[in-house]
């Protein structure tokens, strides 16, 4: 894997995959191995996907300060991939709290992006995250799943502060649009990919600015997409649209069938989607 110096001096390494102009790929988690994109669900046969391990994930890797592991901090690194590629600008793509990373690049540079792809992207930077009568109405939308009773009965669980490891296994399924033996391996390698030190820097105080940040975006006059997943619990189409008012020049795509990884659950129509954008 191809590597580079971020400005503190940490060695982070990304992956090529496909050929073509570059698109750079952040993933979310947070703070969760890059591999676990895939070569989303066959982008990689339109345009060649830089996917980039963040700090203390993959084969990046682990900064002397931990406190560099918060979203503002991992600007740097972006604009330092920028650099080391020897581009004016770029296309990028990121997806749940690596859209939170997306967003605040392109906030602060925004003469540095071409094109802005946003994948079910976390709310948290701009706050515009569900409440908990929200969730239930999501979880309530797959009432005729097998697996509903136990969802419902986990969220009710977490919303109440009773939190355990088993209730938070317990809501994987929500996460896809079908919870079959794809949605289920696709899900097993999580727990080996997240770095949990650093995923709980990634939010933390500090992290994000939100009226700053809506106000920012404003600036940005770059083509944006925000796709959501139809069943996604985590951002739902209507705040999937509430993110793309924020910018100039911005488009919603609800997926059908999809929830928080739409490439996997449906990576033909994934693919068309975003190939289609960023052509």
């Amino acid at each position: 894997m191809p590597t580079f110096a971020a400005p503190d001096g940490t060695t982070l390494a990304y992956r090529v995959l496909g050929s073509g102009t570059p698109v750079v790929c952040l993933p979310g988690g947070p703070m969760r191995d890059a591999a676990y994109l895939g070569d989303l669900g066959g982008l990689a046969a339109h345009r060649s996907l830089l996917v980039l391990d963040l700090r203390g994930t993959g084969a990046s890797a682990e900064p002397e300060d931990p406190d560099t592991y918060r979203c503002d901090r991992q600007v740097g690194d972006v604009e330092a991939l920028r650099a080391h590629l020897g581009l004016e600008s770029l296309d990028l793509l990121g997806h749940s709290a690596g859209a939170s990373l997306a967003m605040r690049y392109a906030a602060t540079r925004p003469q540095r992006v071409g094109r802005l792809a946003l994948i079910t992207p976390s709310a948290r930077s701009v706050a515009f995250e569900q409440t908990p009568g929200q969730r239930r109405h999501s979880i309530a939308r797959r009432a005729a799943e097998p697996w509903h009773a136990a969802v419902a009965a986990a969220y009710e669980e977490i919303a109440a502060g009773r939190a355990t490891s088993a209730a938070w296994a317990a809501l994987a399924p929500m996460y896809y649009g079908r919870w079959d033996d794809t949605a289920k391996a696709h899900h097993a390698t999580e727990s080996a990919q997240r770095n949990a030190r650093a995923a709980r820097g990634y939010n933390s105080e500090g992290a994000f600015d939100p009226p700053r940040t809506r106000a920012e975006l404003a600036a940005v006059t770059a083509p944006v997409l925000v796709l959501a997943g139809e069943l996604d619990w985590i951002t739902p189409p209507d705040v999937a649209a509430a993110i793309a008012a924020l910018f100039p020049d911005a488009h919603t795509v609800a997926q059908h069938g999809a929830s928080h990884y739409p490439w996997i659950d449906d990576p033909g129509a994934f693919t068309e989607t975003v190939a289609k954008f960023l052509s």
